[in-house]
């Protein structure tokens, strides 16, 4: 069964693109059928994977507004080994496009309910604003990943996020829950990111991951060349921390699964 999930937080700059990126290319390295799907004009998420935002034909926008087909938009990530609904700097046209759309808030939800017999995860990359955008990631979502730094703001920002899913949960998505909490860009060495962290252990014990993202430098080297991690460094502890945190979210929806790379 397909399972949707998006990767969200209001608060920017917490490694959410990175995120989606990267479990999307190991769940894959793990022979899961994957669609990565970019809801940010920004299209990080699109280059990250190595296609160039600059020459697509038809992108995530012309979809949802239905200019264009999923078969006329999806292109494969070459080097993650998953498919990609592209974005480019249309897509901040979809505001207004939308805003007297029919069930504006659900396009998202019935482009992907064709999709259904054709992936295992769709992994959706939202904005860093609860925008129309974002609210159609959560509609169509089954559950959310938040990413989330160690640091000063960072509780502040989680209650937040969570009273939106709330909110979304009573009016627009019964079935939308947390999927978990993710730790990103950790630094061990920091004693308030340790302290941040023992409060998140302490408060969110069963939604928290057990794999930490570490800070990095051949992850954040790895988007410069349209790479996920594993493709471009896949014995770098960011690669490892990735390719870890996709067995742990499979060992938790499937915990006789046997996970096999490819």
């Amino acid at each position: 069964m397909m399972r949707v999930l998006a990767i969200a937080n209001q608060k920017g700059g917490v490694g959410k693109t990175t995120t989606a990126v990267n479990l999307a290319a190991s769940l894959a390295h793990l022979q899961k059928r994957v669609l990565l799907v970019d809801l940010d004009p920004q299209a990080n998420a699109t280059m990250g994977a190595g296609i160039d935002k600059a020459r697509l034909e038809h992108s995530i926008y012309s979809l949802l507004i239905g200019e264009s087909s999923v078969a006329e938009t999806v292109k494969t990530s070459e080097s993650g080994g998953f498919d990609v609904l592209p974005a480019n700097r249309d897509l901040a046209g979809a505001e207004v496009e939308l805003v007297d759309a029919d069930a504006r808030e659900s396009k998202l939800k019935a482009v992907l309910a064709t999709q259904a017999e054709h992936y295992d995860f769709v992994i959706l990359d939202c904005p860093p604003a609860l925008n129309l955008l974002t609210l159609n990631g959560l509609v169509a979502a089954d559950a959310v990943l938040i990413p989330m730094q160690c640091e000063y703001y960072a509780l502040e920002g989680l209650s937040d996020l969570v009273n939106t899913l709330k909110r979304v949960k009573q009016s627009l998505n019964r079935k939308i829950e947390i999927e978990g909490l993710l730790r990103t860009m950790f630094d061990p060495r920091s004693t308030l990111a340790q302290q941040v962290s023992d409060q998140l252990v302490k408060h969110f014990t069963s939604k928290l991951y057990h794999t930490v993202i570490p800070r990095n430098v051949r992850l954040a080297e790895a988007p410069s060349y349209g790479r996920p991690i594993l493709s471009y460094d896949k014995n770098s502890k960011g690669a490892q921390a990735y390719l870890q945190l996709a067995e742990e979210m499979l060992a938790r929806h499937n915990p006789v699964e046997s996970v096999q790379p490819v």
